[in-house]
């Protein structure tokens, strides 16, 4: 007799509803199994046929870590092509390449981190290349097309997971793990949250991973709002993953909570849902979790409602119906999309005479550090193939009219007994200059079998740059830098600098008559030893530095012979700039001014080409012609020629304002864009170059603007015409302002934008339909959004200081209203303006108060405050030590009223109340002394 089937388990059923057969496989798990879930690798489920499952494979502009990919141009690079469709393409890739490389190695995982829509509001942020645009609306679009892409088009299954990063409000390197963003609520809603909320909101996001910086006094990792606001976007089960090491912050560095077990329930119970701390072990975060449970922090309801949200990313992505998707990778499609990519991600920023593009048949030398360089970031893939711009250059007008020099300076280094160091040959017996030949590039950083670096009477000539503030690398003549690996040894064994910890970079302290060779990555000097050259603890050599030749007479030299110089300058992703180590300056390396003034000097037709992950602040006046595009990936130089010559007309657009000075920005940790002037929409000062700027070898007419005003939108039309030679893209875009607002508001802002190809003498009519809600801002008096009654502006044009059309539509709106504070009251961080203080958390689980910054002196303003018939006293919840002082419209303080005696801590808050006798309407001035907490102030009549 035959055994009967044994049914299917409702979980492995596809026609059962999602959500029951989540909640069916969550009842067969045992309390230890859902734990065990909770961690970033989760173990499998043999009994049950569940896999391991991982969260995390990083996927920014390609797939990261994982070995060859193809490598399409940085995040803030894509920014700048102002073209979802595109970057929705670039989307697919990427998630086809995941599948792909899945398929052969089971560590590659199908929920992606990424995109990062952190937005660009300060552009010394180390890790400016991975945002898209300091703009809310351009971030969400091109983010929301990008997840669009990475989850695919099936109607039921979604080929890869994508969780946005980092939420919130995080825009610096500098003490990320320890520094508090303070964003008052309409800089919370208007520009921090908008980004991620629109993402969401259009239904191909898997989840968030909250940064691990701190907003108003809390760390990300427990904050409310990812109940409060990300939770309500959206029907679908969010998947919440920590940012790697961020719960361990909240007791190690951030000192929040006091126990491990503590703090792992307080990020549970806000919404993290997978924990990544500990790499691959998973043993602290199950023992602090089943600690929390014995303890009675959590309940086993918790977890499982952690569980079921991964659960429902693992149901969407097929894994429980044996579905699979079909991918592939460097494949030529792959490959002309990274060509197409990085085309239209160059930005034509100046272009005086008309030098370009390039007259055929010139002579053109090309110079510059990163001229025969294809530079990776921390998040790109192991290229299959790679062009610099000078290899571009040399394909596109032959290698015979091209000359090179690359501008480093070539030293010898001297010890104090005459010697000089020496590079040994990669392959014994081998010559150097064709050692690399035979090895791997890709295998050279961190070998340990090479030999490190000796002594001889004549040295090695070595190519010295510095890339700013000293940070030099060295390389040897046949490419390879000079890199320390574990065991200390110095050695010409990396293709490029990288890695967590970059081994490649040094320091020259001067010494005596000589000079110390301080290794960063160590913190340790350079010494000579007998078994060779290495790092030691103890006191290094001191050597001399040799110049054979300076950098910048060989660019003199080439310059002078050209009839046009190519300067290709920037930065090295891993270096002064990057995840950890926000940048100091705007100004390009001291180095890379010399070799630009010595290019100019020797020829006044010098092109200026950055290539950088963020703005620079350079002196372009006296150049004819500056491009800029982000590190362009594997097809960075074919693109970079191609617009050089004309054979594409350059249509990116800048996706960041570029600032003239250090002078022009605010404290890199003044999070507040309205009140210190920040980003486009508010700055007053005269940009380098604006956001949205971008020039093209077309000219494009802009006409007929007309606004039609309907009940809940505004449609907005104009026609666009190509009046020049050759077929090109052009951006139209469209700005908006309030004519007369009661309270600050942008200059202007983005509303609309459409990438579109005319050809010569072709017109097209742009279209848009702009929701009111876009014109409202968020209205701290009555805590919701508001679209104010009368004029507002559209601006129609190539920038947003390019504006070549403009209309004026007067919209109804809703009036304002007094603050009925004697109803309601006022929360403190609900102010209209303030000086010298920060937001600041009420409690560890929600919640704002308000303190001087400094712990000295502060004030707040809240207008039209609405007193009704009258007042007679005041009453201030404070905690700390200090004084609060109100006075009315200007006056002298009419109450003031101050702790006795310190509270017990910062969230033990007193109630103190005295009189103050007020009616009608007045403006409420509030000013905060010594180390005061302040919650919220009531009356009562």
């Amino acid at each position: 007799m035959t055994a009967p089937t044994p049914p299917t388990p409702p979980f492995r059923d596809p026609q059962t509803p999602v959500a029951q057969r989540v909640d069916d496989l969550l009842s067969r798990l045992t309390l230890d199994e859902k734990i065990g879930f909770l961690h970033q690798f989760a173990p499998g489920v043999d009994r049950l046929g569940v896999a391991p499952f991982r969260t995390g494979q990083e996927a920014l502009h390609g797939v990261a870590w994982m070995g060859p990919a193809t490598v399409f141009p940085q995040a803030v690079g894509l920014g700048a092509t102002w073209n979802e469709e595109l970057v929705r393409r670039v989307g697919e890739a990427v998630a086809a390449e995941v599948r792909a490389m899945r398929a052969r190695d089971d560590r590659v995982g199908l929920n992606v981190w990424a995109p990062v829509v952190n937005l660009l509001r300060h552009p010394l942020w180390g890790r400016n290349e991975e945002g898209y645009s300091e703009d809310p609306r351009l971030t969400s679009a091109l983010a929301t097309a990008y997840t669009r892409g990475l989850r695919g088009s099936h109607p039921i299954y979604w080929r890869t997971a994508p969780v946005l990063k980092h939420w919130l409000a995080h825009n610096n390197e500098t003490d990320r793990d320890t520094a508090s963003s303070s964003v008052r609520p309409r800089v919370l809603h208007e520009y921090d949250l908008r980004a991620f909320r629109a993402t969401v909101e259009a239904g191909a996001t898997a989840g968030v991973m909250p940064a691990y910086n701190l907003v108003n006094g809390r760390p990300n990792h427990v904050s409310p709002y990812l109940a409060e606001h990300l939770r309500t976007w959206t029907g679908e089960e969010l998947l919440v993953c920590s940012d790697a090491g961020a719960p361990s912050n909240l007791v190690d560095s951030e000192h929040y909570f006091d126990t491990h077990e503590e703090a792992t329930a307080a990020a549970l119970k806000a919404g993290v849902d997978s924990f990544t701390d500990h790499g691959t072990d998973p043993t602290k975060i199950t023992a602090r979790v089943r600690g929390a449970l014995e303890g009675g922090l959590l309940t086993e309801a918790d977890v499982d409602t952690a569980v079921r949200r991964q659960l429902s990313v693992r149901f969407r992505l097929g894994e429980f119906d044996g579905h699979e998707e079909a991918g592939a990778y460097d494949t030529p499609e792959h490959r002309a999309l990274a060509r197409e990519a990085a085309e239209q991600a160059v930005v034509l920023l100046k272009n005086d005479r008309g030098l370009l593009p390039l007259a055929p048949g010139i002579r053109l030398a090309v110079v510059g550090l990163l001229a025969d360089e294809c530079k990776l970031d921390w998040y790109s893939g192991s290229l299959l193939h790679r062009v610099t711009p000078l290899e571009g250059l040399y394909e596109r007008f032959g290698a015979e009219r091209v000359e090179f020099a690359e501008g480093v300076d070539r030293v010898r280094l001297r010890t104090a007994d005459g010697a000089f160091l020496h590079v040994l040959p990669a392959v014994e017996d081998a010559p150097a200059a064709g050692a690399e030949a035979a090895l791997d590039p890709a295998l050279l950083a961190g070998r340990t079998d090479l030999p490190p670096l000796a002594t001889d009477a004549d040295g090695t000539e070595l190519a010295l740059v510095d890339w700013g503030g000293g940070v030099l690398t060295l390389r040897a003549p046949d490419g390879r830098y000079l890199s320390v690996a574990e065991d200390g040894y110095v050695r010409a064994s990396a293709d490029q600098p990288g890695g967590w910890v970059v081994r490649e970079t040094f320091r020259l302290e001067p010494h005596g008559d000589g000079h110390l060779l301080r290794h960063l990555g160590t913190g340790r000097h350079v010494s000579v030893t007998a078994g060779g050259v290495k790092v030691a603890e103890e006191p290094g050599s001191v050597f001399e530095v040799v110049v054979t030749e300076r950098g910048e007479d060989a660019v003199a030299r080439a310059a002078a012979r050209a009839d046009v110089v190519l300067v290709v300058a920037g930065n090295d992703p891993h270096i002064n700039g990057r995840e950890t180590e926000d940048r100091t300056t705007l100004r390009l390396a001291g180095q890379q001014e010399r070799l630009l003034r010595a290019a100019r000097d020797a020829n006044p037709d010098t092109v200026l080409a950055l290539v950088s992950s963020y703005p620079y602040a350079v002196d372009a006046g006296p150049l004819p012609a500056v491009l800029w595009t982000a590190h362009g990936g594997q097809a960075a130089g074919t693109a970079l020629a191609r617009v050089l010559a004309g054979d594409v007309s350059p249509a990116g657009r800048l996706p960041q304002t570029w600032y003239a000075d250090d002078r022009d920005l605010p404290r890199l940790l003044d999070y507040d864009v309205i009140g210190s002037r920040q980003t486009y929409q508010y700055f007053e000062g005269t940009p380098l170059f604006p956001f949205g700027h971008g020039l093209s070898y077309a000219s494009f007419a802009y006409a007929d603007l007309a606004a039609r005003v309907g009940e809940s939108a505004v449609r907005v039309s104009f026609t666009v015409t190509n009046t020049g030679g050759v077929t090109a893209d052009e951006v139209a875009q469209l700005y908006g302002r309030a004519g007369e607002p009661s309270v600050p508001r942008p200059r202007r802002e983005l509303l609309a934008h459409r990438r579109l190809t005319l050809a010569p003498g072709a017109t097209a009519e742009v279209a848009f339909e702009v929701p009111l809600d876009a014109l409202a801002f968020w209205d701290v008096a009555h805590g919701r959004w508001r679209v104010e009654p009368g004029p507002y502006e559209l601006l129609a044009g190539a920038s947003s200081e390019d504006v070549r059309l403009s209309t004026t539509v007067v919209l109804a709106g809703e009036p304002g209203a007094p603050r009925p504070v004697r109803e309601r009251g006022l929360e403190a961080a609900d102010f209209d303006e303030q000086s010298g203080t920060e937001i600041v958390d009420r409690a560890r689980t929600s919640g704002d108060a308000v303190t001087p910054a400094a712990g000295t002196s502060g004030e707040l303003l809240f207008r039209a405050c609405d007193f009704g018939s009258g007042i007679a006293s005041v009453t201030v919840a404070v905690a700390g030590e200090g004084t609060v002082e109100l006075a009315l419209d200007g006056g002298p303080a009419r109450a003031v009223l101050s702790t006795e005696t310190p509270t017990a801590g910062p969230y033990d808050y007193v109630t103190l109340t005295t009189g103050l006798a007020a009616e009608g309407v007045h403006d409420l001035r509030v000013g905060l002394r010594g180390a005061v907490r302040l919650a919220r102030i009531g009356f009562a009549g």
